[in-house]
């Protein structure tokens, strides 16, 4: 199964065409650390990260893992973590993930830049949003759509975007 965002505010898969937003940038080729840009590409999804404590287990086809108050996501071109989970207890950190507000309530990384390319973008993820506001690269989602992209994603589903 592929979701495919077209542009820079539909997403659709199988039947469902549903509203979302992207980075401030819009869709771009060439995805550079920093850029408010969201990539193009076809894109493997890889885990669904959830906060349990607001979403319960969420039933779905993907590995899934909850998220604790000490996860985070490397966004330091220069650690060699980069674009990878890690553990911290600085709540500063722009990718901290047990956050305050709904939006990583449910989160799913993608295959971006896997290879962990300096600059070459990090933490890009369908999450969700609450006003459709431009992100900083990732595709957001209503919680409502995303409980359905939930129910309809498989193991092997990918992403494309652009």
């Amino acid at each position: 199964m592929i979701i495919h965002v077209p542009n820079k505010n539909t997403l659709i898969i199988d039947d469902f065409k549903m509203r979302c937003c992207v980075g401030k940038n819009g869709l771009n080729s060439q995805k550079e650390e920093g850029d408010f840009s969201t990539p193009k590409g076809l894109f493997n999804l890889k885990k669904l990260y959830f906060r349990k404590d607001r979403v319960g287990i969420p039933k779905c086809s993907i590995n899934k893992k909850a998220i604790n108050k000490n996860m985070a996501w490397c966004d330091d071109s220069n650690n060699k973590k980069y674009n990878t989970e890690i553990k911290t207890t600085n709540k500063n950190l722009k990718e901290y993930l047990y956050r305050s507000d709904h939006k990583y309530d449910y989160l799913i990384t993608i295959s971006h830049n896997d290879k962990k390319i300096p600059y070459k973008g990090s933490a890009i993820f369908i999450h969700l949003t609450g006003n459709y506001r431009p992100t900083s690269g990732c595709i957001a989602l209503k919680r409502k759509d995303f409980e359905i992209l939930l129910k309809l994603i498989k193991n092997n589903s990918k992403i494309k975007i652009g």
